[in-house]
């Protein structure tokens, strides 16, 4: 997979990027990593299954490491400067792919708060999905109103963004009209899904089979 050097807000940015062969008007995904000052990276374990998952479904993707993480140029800047990056990189991946008609964003953890921030700002992004949105941490109320259905996941056993958090998160933004948000639990899963057959594969099952059907539908 390429390894990709692009502009930032900041200076350059470091990404992988997967096309589709063939597929000008293939969907974008952009995949969006955990909290930079706990080690997260774009080549963390759900993010990179993460890629894969939108890969297979046809997608071309792209996952990067924000502003002072890797090759990335910059500092961590509380996810003001990190929403500005992953906009860039947005801008970047359709710049690339001019003929693509869908767009969505996927975010693990911290990335899942920026995923979502992104989604506010950019009305054609067509899904998302929020993998452990850490809602105990970080105030989500901008998503008023919520522009676009979703996937929210999150493991029964999480002690960084605990269930009750999500829940709650879940359950305010199904109050909104137009959009549905869909909620699934992986049983006995932590935060970073570390038993791989127990939970990382039935939590990257469940987010293939939810894309597979949104693309077949043509409502948002």
């Amino acid at each position: 997979m390429p390894e990709l050097i692009f502009p930032g807000p900041e200076g350059r940015l470091e990404g992988r990027y997967h096309p589709q062969p063939g597929k000008p008007d293939a969907p974008l995904a952009i995949v969006l990593h955990p909290h930079p000052q706990y080690g997260g990276t774009m080549n963390n374990r759900v993010v990179y299954n993460l890629h894969y998952a939108f890969h297979k479904l046809g997608f071309t993707v792209m996952r990067f490491n924000f502003r002072g993480v890797g090759r990335s140029q910059g500092e961590f800047d509380q996810g003001i400067g990190e929403l500005s990056d992953a906009a860039s990189a947005l801008d970047y991946l359709q710049a690339m792919n001019p003929n693509s008609k869908h767009c969505w964003v996927a975010g693990f953890s911290f990335g899942a708060w920026i995923g979502m921030q992104l989604l506010m700002r950019r009305p054609e992004i067509t899904g998302f999905i929020s993998v452990a949105p850490p809602a105990n941490m970080y105030d989500f109320s901008f998503l008023a109103p919520c522009p676009s259905s979703g996937l929210i996941v999150n493991g029964t056993a999480d002690r960084v963004a605990p269930p009750k958090d999500t829940h709650s998160l879940v359950s305010k933004l199904r109050e909104q009209k137009g959009i549905t948000i869909t909620h699934e639990e992986i049983e006995g899963a932590d935060h970073f899904f570390r038993d791989d057959e127990a939970h990382m594969k039935p939590m990257i099952d469940l987010v293939q089979s939810y894309v597979r059907r949104r693309l077949t539908e043509t409502s948002r």
